[in-house]
């Protein structure tokens, strides 16, 4: 049967940036940096259609409205809204959304892969980088050790809010060709490709559908609710800060592997010295990740919106969080390791030079009661 290509009456674009910009952030000076400014107002984001004991933030993000930019779309141009929210754990989650209106499915489609042309990851356009100047620029009093790797993640949202005509959400992956849209392919897919595309499907109303995939997602709202969008930000911060965190660790861990080997060959008195301030040095950086990834880890609770939660779940899964998560446990787990065997051989060092002390002190009593005699 022939795919429809029905009229979409109102629709959206988004295209998300996530920036790692600093290790943290203090919102409320932040919010109260924004607000000495002339600029638009803030906002401490909350989910708007879910109530606060069902999925509720961690710690609230700011979410800070920047100016309107005019964008050019297939020779057409476009007055585009701009936000960005800061999480306390130093993601910035910058958003640009395109209207569209008027137009039939395969454009709207072609409109997604236009968006995406522009400001997705392989086009690096400038935008991103400036609006990230313009934060540290404006609130980085608020920022503790601004990032110079700039590690960013990169998701695309496709939302139509109604048709021109209903449109069965049930049947709507049968009934609209929406893997052009999800997979950004142009050529015909196999029907492995196809399925798989289109396994992650979630619906709660009978009017509303979700379909996510590894760096693009279709959204039908017909309520215009913006808790999913939320929902799919927060994952995708999630994943920027745990591959920080992955990253970084892998640069520690060669490190300390030379300061051990220097520590065991700097055999002096002092080595107990030594062997205890590497100790503190690793035990410093393990509270300092655990701390920060704890906080990942909490950023979103969901607990009773079963919906929401089967989307967050499904989000974690696909954006493979949980195993970059556990990859830092692992590295972490090594770092404690190293660092309780530094402090027992500290210790042990210590130990030695005490029975040595002792030996001296005894040899120079004897000595001493010789010479008196």
């Amino acid at each position: 049967m022939p795919y429809q290509n029905p009229v979409v009456r109102s629709a959206a674009v988004i295209a998300m940036h996530m920036v790692d910009l600093a290790d943290a952030i203090d919102l409320a000076r932040a919010e109260a940096l924004w607000a000495s400014q002339p600029r638009p107002a803030s906002v401490r984001s909350k989910l708007n259609s879910t109530p606060s004991k069902a999925v509720a933030f961690g710690v609230p993000p700011l979410r800070l409205s920047l100016e309107p930019m005019v964008i050019e779309l297939d020779g057409i141009s476009h007055t585009a809204q701009v936000w960005a929210r800061l999480y306390e754990f130093g993601t910035v989650a910058f958003s640009i959304q395109v209207p569209v209106t008027g137009c039939d499915w395969a454009s709207f489609s072609r409109r997604v892969d236009a968006v995406d042309n522009l400001l997705g990851p392989e086009a690096e356009h400038p935008v991103w980088a400036h609006l990230a100047q313009q934060l540290k620029t404006a609130l980085g009093q608020a920022m503790s050790r601004l990032s110079t790797t700039m590690l960013s993640e990169d998701y695309l949202l496709g939302i139509v809010h109604a048709f021109e005509q209903p449109v069965h959400v049930a049947t709507m992956h049968e009934t609209i060709d929406l893997v052009p849209l999800l997979s950004g392919e142009q050529r015909p897919l196999s029907m492995q490709a196809r399925h798989d595309l289109l396994q992650q499907r979630f619906s709660w109303y009978a009017d509303d559908l979700v379909i996510l995939t590894w760096d693009r997602a279709f959204i039908y709202e017909p309520r215009g609710d913006s808790d999913v969008v939320d929902i799919l930000e927060v994952a995708n911060a999630q994943l920027l800060e745990m591959r920080f965190y992955d990253e970084l660790l892998d640069v520690e861990l060669p490190r300390m592997y030379d300061l051990v080997e220097a520590a065991h060959r700097a055999n002096t008195p002092k080595g107990s010295r030594h062997f205890a301030a590497l100790a503190r040095k690793l035990y410093t950086l393990v509270a300092e990740v655990t701390e920060i990834t704890e906080k990942v880890d909490n950023a979103l609770q969901v607990t009773e919106d079963v919906y929401l939660a089967r989307v967050y779940t499904a989000a974690l899964d696909l954006f493979k969080v949980h195993h970059v998560s556990s990859a830092v446990d692992r590295k972490l787990a090594i770092i404690r390791d190293t660092y309780n065997t530094l402090y027992e051989e500290a210790s042990g060092k210590r130990g030695e030079l005490m029975e040595l002390a002792i030996i001296a002190l005894i040899v120079v009593e004897i000595l001493i009661a010789i010479v008196r005699h």
